[in-house]
Order: structure tokens, then C-alpha cells, then sequence
């Protein structure tokens, strides 16, 4: 086990910078997750501390070793790829037990070690099974086996769940948890899951255009992203982000009046007609079919139902904007008689939490409120 340090590492393909100035170090034995949405360079990232990938320029060190030219097969990390890369012809045995034989290990201490691993995932019983045999989730659980029993310095997962089921996501994530409380080994995975990432990781790194938007826990990233581009990637419906016009004592939103709160009043310096983006989670807005004001008017485009909440996505009226609201059964930011009755095409209006509003810089994305 070891801390990873990268030093603004950059790679460079034909010309096209895939990731840039990329700063972070991963300490001992923690679970970090790099997420974000497809080519921000995650996978890059990911390769360039396996030695898949050559850095164009940067230090990387793995403990306390500078690994810039030290081959893969010499960086003691392992690696488990989302399409499993199992050997077809082996049993399960022989794949968890391969990359020991490899190393030349003592055949005593390679059973003894594969026993161990294939009981801690659940594959004692399939130890003589080969991969046509075994379930999607039974494979993952092979891939990952055969990446422990080597026992690394550094664990390297790339999005290994993507190819499973709903289900067996939810399950298989649960035993990757566990697992890694259990052996403790310095682990990096890739995702663009935003469930994964909030559930598995001790810290988030959120990547976007090749450069590092955030890092920090999950409830941090989530309760105060640092700009635009964090907040509505991170969340499930993801916050929402709306026009705003100061307009003295309040915004205006696409013609609806917002009164400021007391916070973003002290806090900011703003200038009658500024423009600004306003950020609000769907879980801090209220649903009523009066003509509460203030309060933004709305027309219901889609209602789906997910069990004890409802997610309802509204335009707002004489706009093209969207918003998402979530009702959740006998809790304070509905109408209980709305629960039920809410359909396509009905008008409703928005009472948003003032309190919990986000402001955002609209040129840059960052965040001017709460600073």
C-alpha cells in the first residue's frame, strides 16, 4: 500500500491535450473516485498511474518512487478494466492465481492466497469453473480477485461496473466497499456514475474538459460545489440552474419576481440589471397549485413516479427553462393533495427556498455565493 502524488502531470495525443495540470495526492489506503463526464480524461488519468500511458509532462510518484520511467509491469498496481479480461481458457482458479505465477510466488503461499481471496468474493465454489461459465457479476468478482491476490501498492479500478445489471451494480458495489474496508489497499476508480462515486468514495476528484473542477468528500462536493459544472453534474436529478436578473430587493426570472435572501444581501456587491446563473437542488423546492407569491410559474412537462418520491420536471412559463422538482411522500415540500393528481400540462408555481439558493458567475461557471 502507498500514497499517489501526481505534479501537473499533462498528456498530450496529436496535438489534442487530454488532461492538463493534473494535482492531487491519494494517501495511503484511502478510496478515491475520479468522476466525470465522457472524455473530461478520467481514464487517462487512470492509465498514466498504471504506465499505460506516458505523461507529456509532470512527476508521478507512487510512495515515495518517481515513476515516470518506470515500465507498468514493474509499478506493483493492478489493474481491473470494465470489460473483465479474463483468460477464457483458465478456470477461475487459474486466473485469480496467474499473475502470482507470473512472479514466480511459492505455489504453496499462491493456493493459500487465492483460497483466501476467492472466499472473501464469494467465489469458493466456482474455483474450477471457467468464465463461460460464470454470471457477469461473477466474472467482475474473478477480475477483482485476481487484481487483490496479487496484493499491490496500488489498486486501479476503471469503470468495472458498467457492464452489469441495475441490481447487481447496487450489490456488487456494496461488496467493493466492504472489500476495501477489509484489506485496505490505496484504491483509484474511474466512473462516470455519479451514484458510484458519491457511495464508494472517501474523496471525489470531479474532472471536466481534462482539468480538475473539485476534490473533496462526497457531501462536500455535493453541498457546496465549487462552480456551475460541479453542481449540475453531481445529483440525481442534478441541481437545477436557472437565469436571474437583479432588479433591486430580488431577481428577476424570466419575468417572475425571487426575493433575495439576507446572506446573498450582505455578501454580494450587485449591480441593478446583473445577470447571474441561480442554482437550486430539486429536493429545496415546493410545489403548489395557489398563486403564492413570490413564487415561479410553471407548466408540468413530465411526472414520474419512483416510489415514495416523485420526480416532476416543469418549464417555466414564457421560457424555455427546465426545472426538477422532487415530491416525496408526507414530507413539508408538497401538498399532500397535489401527490396523486399532478399531470402533464398542469400549471403549477415553485416556492423555492431562498435559503438554499447557489450563485453562480454566468461567464465563468464559479461560484459567488456562498463564498
Amino acid at each position: 500500500m502507498a500514497r499517489v502524488l501526481l505534479e501537473n502531470i499533462k498528456r498530450i495525443f496529436n496535438n489534442v491535450t487530454a488532461i492538463e495540470d493534473i494535482s492531487l495526492e491519494i494517501p495511503d489506503s484511502e478510496f478515491w473516485v475520479l468522476v466525470g463526464p465522457s472524455g473530461c480524461g478520467k481514464s487517462t488519468i487512470l492509465r498514466t498511474i498504471a504506465g499505460l500511458e506516458t505523461a507529456t509532462s509532470g512527476n508521478l510518484y507512487i510512495g515515495d518512487k518517481l515513476m515516470n520511467d518506470v515500465p507498468a509491469r514493474k509499478r506493483d498496481v493492478a489493474m481491473v478494466f470494465q470489460n473483465y479480461a479474463l483468460y477464457p481458457h483458465m478456470t477461475v482458479r487459474e486466473n485469480i492465481a496467474f499473475g502470482l505465477q507470473m512472479r514466480q510466488v511459492d505455489r504453496s503461499i499462491i493456493q493459500a492466497r487465492v483460497m483466501t481471496v476467492a472466499q472473501s468474493l464469494g467465489l469458493g465454489q466456482l474455483l474450477d469453473r471457467k468464465p463461460k461459465q460464470l454470471s457477469g457479476g461473477q466474472q467482475q468478482r474473478v477480475a477483482l480477485g485476481r487484481a487483490i491476490a496479487r496484493q499491490p501498492q496500488v489498486f486501479l479500478l476503471d469503470e468495472p461496473l458498467s457492464n452489469l445489471d441495475a441490481q447487481l451494480r447496487d450489490d456488487t458495489r456494496a461488496e467493493l466497499k466492504e472489500l476495501h474496508q477489509n484489506i485496505g489497499i490505496t484504491t483509484i476508480y474511474v466512473t462516470h456514475d455519479q451514484t458510484e462515486a458519491m457511495t464508494l468514495a472517501d474523496k471525489i476528484v470531479v474532472l471536466d474538459g481534462g482539468k480538475i473542477q473539485q476534490i473533496g468528500t462526497p457531501h462536500h462536493v455535493y453541498t457546496q460545489p465549487a462552480n456551475r459544472m460541479v453542481a449540475s453534474f453531481l445529483g440525481n436529478p442534478p441541481m437545477n440552474i436557472f437565469p436571474g436578473k437583479y432588479v433591486g430587493e430580488g431577481w428577476d426570472v424570466v419575468g417572475n419576481f425571487l426575493p433575495l435572501s439576507q446572506e446573498i444581501e450582505q455578501q454580494l456587491t450587485l449591480e441593478i440589471g446583473q445577470t447571474v446563473d441561480l442554482g437550486i437542488r430539486p429536493e429545496h423546492i415546493t410545489i403548489t397549485n395557489a398563486d403564492d407569491s413570490p413564487a415561479l410559474s410553471a407548466e408540468v412537462k413530465v411526472v414520474e413516479p419512483l416510489g415514495r418520491e416523485t420526480l416532476i420536471r416543469v418549464g417555466l412559463l414564457n421560457s424555455n427553462v427546465i426545472v426538477n422538482a422532487i415530491l416525496q411522500q408526507g414530507t413539508a415540500n408538497t401538498n399532500p393533495a397535489l401527490d396523486q393528481s399532478i399531470c402533464s400540462g398542469d400549471r403549477l408555481s415553485l416556492k423555492l427556498d431562498i435559503e438554499q439558493l447557489f450563485v453562480f458567475n454566468p461567464n465563468t461557471g464559479d461560484r459567488m455565493f456562498p463564498n
